[in-house]
């Protein structure tokens, strides 16, 4: 069964994942969950939000780089990881104090896939969206186009028919 992430709502909607989220860099397991959230956006694949009790926090650290602002979900703060000495920045995000409506967020984490080794979906791995802005997790049952490839930051996708 597929899903066109142009049935996608918006505002985005906030869903349990139904398969088991995995997230590895440098031969290390950050991530491990059956408990994640799927964030539903219009022209978007899902984002994935893990639990902080099933990442290794201690991995973890808050990055430079400036918040950013998502106009649903409120302000987001980067992380940093440092794993097998080596350190890569801005590798995920959480939101520290969402907005009511997407409080389930609190307390969660999302990581890019374009900046991980490996990230699953019950058996699958996934493949990064394109770009780097958005941090979707595209799987095989995703029908696009999706939006963050270069051109398509402000809203410039056409969906083809």
């Amino acid at each position: 069964m597929s899903e066109s992430v142009w049935d996608y709502p918006r505002p985005p909607a906030v869903v349990p994942c139904a398969r088991r989220v995995q997230v590895e860099l440098a031969g290390t397991k950050l991530a491990d969950s059956a408990r994640a959230l799927r964030v539903l956006e219009t022209s978007h694949p899902p984002t994935i939000y893990v639990p902080s009790e099933d990442v290794e926090l201690e991995l973890l650290s808050a990055s430079p780089r400036p918040s950013s602002l998502c106009e649903w979900k409120g302000s987001a703060q980067y992380l940093d990881v440092e794993v097998a000495g080596r350190r890569d920045e801005a590798v995920a995000w959480r939101y520290p104090r969402p907005v009511d409506a997407y409080a389930a967020l609190e307390g969660h984490i999302c990581f890019y896939p374009s900046r991980m080794d490996a990230c699953w979906l019950g058996d699958e791995r996934v493949a990064a969206q394109p770009g780097d802005f958005y941090g979707g997790w595209v799987t095989s049952d995703l029908e696009g186009p999706f939006k963050g490839a270069p051109g398509t930051r402000h809203g410039r996708v056409v969906r083809r028919k």
